[in-house]
């Protein structure tokens, strides 16, 4: 159907106009993290709200002070999550995948691509993204935990630096 009232339209208008501003409201409240890619949760996290968002828009049978209380709860939630990961290994450990390994000096790690479900041409690609047109010319990638692909041109002569937490560093 294209158009059932007026009245359904002007719904629509007023609780898009109040929840849009509730919602940019509590995410300046919340801070920058409650949008943030820094993890899968985050990710379901910002779908989930925008699936909310749009429930209140579009569903006549969603109050609009219903709809806040749940776009407020999933904030919260999320709050409580990532606090409890700063203060647990044990919660970062299950809201927080681990980065893994996918080239080393030059050289695909296949096992590595096989369990995380990356093709050599998406390394490909990362590293021409880098500007760089061999995978020779690339000291490591990373596959980071928000899905990106790092690209490092030089490995530490020292230690890991920042490759210590990567799944696969043989340092």
């Amino acid at each position: 159907m294209l158009f059932d009232d007026w009245a359904g339209i002007g719904r629509t208008l007023l609780v898009g106009v109040l929840a849009y501003v509730a919602l940019v409201a509590m995410l300046r409240v919340s801070g920058k993290r409650t949008l943030s890619k820094m993890n899968a949760f985050d990710l379901v996290v910002t779908v989930a709200l925008g699936s909310t968002l749009a429930t209140i828009l579009l569903s006549p049978d969603t109050a609009l002070a219903e709809g806040l209380v749940a776009l407020a709860l999933l904030i919260g939630l999320q709050r409580v999550v990532a606090a409890a990961s700063v203060r647990s290994e044990g919660a970062q450990a299950f809201v927080k995948a681990t980065p893994a390994l996918l080239l080393l000096r030059g050289r695909m790690l296949s096992e590595a691509l096989r369990r995380e479900r990356v093709t050599t041409e998406e390394v490909l690609a990362a590293l021409r993204a880098d500007g760089l047109a061999r995978p020779e010319d690339a000291a490591a990638v990373v596959l980071e935990t928000d899905g990106t692909l790092t690209v490092l041109r030089n490995l530490p002569e020292q230690g890991a630096g920042t490759l210590g937490p990567v799944r696969g560093w043989p340092g």
